[in-house]
């Protein structure tokens, strides 16, 4: 029971990341569990942040079939999209504390069953409100997919190789988004979009079957766990909300908020309408080009944590390719040409693995006793900042249509310029001094 007398003393935090930096990570990572154990576990884990992948992204081949059938509009099919990553975003401080209460494994446990459901119901829908009913679902089944794997990283793997192991997971994942480019979309061509919807409610109970199975934390790591102080939901939420009295916070939550946004709004909402509408792309077609933009996309994430350079430089890096990114987002939006539009897509895929470098810098941004709050609201802000860029590019195709302007033009430069002003809001806001390294 020494590790369990060694958590015991450790600082309260939002305990769905606090482990990744904390000092007691090193006893952790000795009670119990070898090495080749974590790893499986992990990577059981990594199953069920491979469905959230693909929920996720799904609507770029979904959304026209889906779209005629339902008689959706652009900004209805945004709030669809978006809807998920609201829910997703939104439940992170809850799942934060049944982290606290629960560990890893009864939270992904208790949690991943209304994906399932919300698959059904989603398979089933015959109308909007019940389309959004069941994506809201989804999005609340799979909120603690993500953080199960960045805390057991945290618990379990040296802090050195927390960026590096982050973005191996990440690109892994990928794999859930491999699965929504021509995989569905011949699958929707062959049966219909109910179809894709029952499929990964299929998938989602296997992966929870898995990690029922396959995912142990050890009874040092439990009774650790139990000797916590357990904050209350309005306690974590005030920890939260407390970063914000650091002057480096907002730049921060401005910048989370847009950075992995812009791929996830193309990838996952605007590719398949913009190939298939502007372009007349089939939707097997449409979906080859999903398939390559996420084969290029699963060696990014895992490549720049590698590469990561740390400090000032990380700095440089995230601001530099995030520019970058809005660019190559505007050119898309402007071109109208079809194989610039491919090729930009691709391009943009492949520079969108920059996003892991926030992690690193998250990490640095605060001390010890905080770097869990921070990772939580980084976290939130990620997945609500992906709600807001969908709704918001939605709106923006609607009124262009309106209008008689191409919906499509409207759309991505409305991400251009979010994910310029998100860029901008951290360049000019305050900056960690990341003078901290432990």
């Amino acid at each position: 029971m020494q590790c369990a007398a060694q958590d015991a003393n450790r600082v309260a935090t939002l305990p769905a990341v606090s482990s990744p930096s904390a000092p007691h990570a090193a006893s952790d990572r000795s009670c119990g569990l070898t090495k080749r154990t974590a790893w499986i576990m992990l990577l059981t884990l990594a199953g069920g942040f491979t469905l959230s992948q693909a929920y996720r992204t799904l609507a770029a081949i979904m959304g026209p079939p889906l779209a005629g059938q339902l008689h959706l509009s652009p900004q209805q099919l945004g709030l669809w999209a978006g809807v998920f990553h609201f829910s997703f975003g939104a439940m992170q401080p809850l799942m934060g504390v049944l982290l606290d209460l629960y560990g890893v494994r009864r939270t992904i446990l208790l949690a991943f069953p209304l994906t399932v459901a919300g698959a059904l119901l989603s398979s089933r829908a015959d109308s909007f409100v019940l389309l959004m009913s069941g994506q809201a679902l989804i999005g609340i089944g799979c909120a603690p997919a993500f953080l199960v794997c960045t805390l057991f990283i945290g618990r379990y793997f040296s802090a050195q190789r927390f960026t590096a192991i982050s973005g191996l997971v990440m690109s892994l994942s990928s794999i859930g988004v491999l699965a929504t480019a021509t995989p569905l979309a011949w699958l929707i061509e062959v049966s219909s979009w109910r179809w894709g919807f029952g499929v990964l409610a299929v998938c989602s109970a296997l992966a929870w079957t898995a990690i029922w199975w396959l995912v142990r934390e050890p009874a040092s790591r439990q009774a650790a766990d139990a000797d916590n102080a357990r904050p209350s939901p309005l306690t974590a939420l005030r920890e939260l909300l407390g970063l914000f009295a650091l002057p480096h916070t907002l730049g921060l939550v401005a910048f989370a908020a847009v950075c992995y946004a812009g791929l996830i709004a193309l990838r996952g909402l605007w590719l398949g309408p913009l190939l298939v509408q502007r372009h007349g792309f089939s939707l097997v077609q449409s979906g080859n080009v999903a398939l390559a933009m996420t084969l290029v996309s699963m060696a990014s994430p895992a490549l720049f944590g590698r590469l990561d350079p740390g400090g000032a430089r990380r700095v440089r890096w995230l601001l530099a390719f995030s520019v970058i990114a809005a660019l190559l987002l505007g050119a898309m939006g402007l071109a109208g040409i079809a194989w610039v539009d491919v090729g930009l897509a691709i391009v943009f895929s492949l520079l969108s693995g920059y996003s892991v470098l926030q992690y690193g810098y998250v990490r640095d941004a605060y001390p010890p006793a905080m770097r869990g709050r921070g990772l939580s609201l980084f976290t939130m802000a990620m997945f609500l900042g992906i709600a807001l860029m969908q709704w918001a590019s939605g709106l923006a195709a609607s009124l262009a249509a309106r209008a008689g302007i191409d919906p499509f033009t409207a759309a991505l430069l409305t991400m251009s310029a979010l994910l310029l002003a998100g860029a901008l809001a951290f360049w000019r806001l305050p900056r960690a001094s990341l003078v901290q390294s432990g």
